[in-house]
């Protein structure tokens, strides 16, 4: 097992989280953040950019995962690397998101 396969699982966690809410609230038909907006990451794009921006990132996800090396679902090592690309992913955007959508956040403190 080389080290470089564990970050290659770690940043397809991260690819695979930052699909889901792009790709879901495309899907819903909800305009969402995305880098494609005016500013990038603030303003909003189109359900159409979020199905293709979160499809974008659940392929990248496919090939840092499942191509290179040889993920095991039952390697501890490849689960943590995996579930902390996920989870660590999954904080920061809730942080950043948080502040358009009234989530948590220290701009936000009275919300628990």
């Amino acid at each position: 097992m080389e080290w470089t396969h564990l970050i290659s699982y770690f940043f397809g966690g991260a690819f695979l989280t930052n699909a889901v809410p792009h790709f879901v609230s495309g899907v819903m038909g909800r305009p969402f953040q995305s880098p494609f907006a005016t500013p990038p990451g603030q303003g909003l794009s189109s359900s159409t950019v979020n199905v293709v921006w979160g499809f974008f990132n659940l392929s990248v996800s496919y090939v840092l995962v499942l191509r290179v090396g040889n993920f095991e679902l039952r390697s501890t090592d490849h689960i943590v690397a995996l579930g902390l690309g996920i989870f660590m992913t999954g904080v920061m955007t809730a942080r950043l998101f948080g502040r358009f959508h009234g989530g948590n956040s220290p701009e936000n403190p009275k919300i628990s």
